[in-house]
């Protein structure tokens, strides 16, 4: 999956479940700048953290990457 589609992808799952990119950047414990390039595609997202998006958003990480 290309760096743009998983932050596109993370993005919305964030916005649908009702976290401001603030609020979700601190509950995945990384900064808002990190997760600013994740959603915009400049940052590679590590596994590490896929699984942390994924377990906040309280979907499988098949879910996440799915196109």
């Amino acid at each position: 999956m290309e760096n743009e589609q998983w932050g596109r992808r993370i993005r919305a799952f964030r916005k649908l479940k009702g976290y401001t990119q603030e609020s979700f950047a601190h509950a995945i414990g990384v900064s808002i700048s990190v997760l600013g390039e994740v959603e915009r595609g400049t940052r590679v997202p590590t596994e590490e953290l896929l699984e942390k998006v994924a377990d906040a958003l309280q979907i499988s990480i098949d879910e996440l990457i799915a196109k």
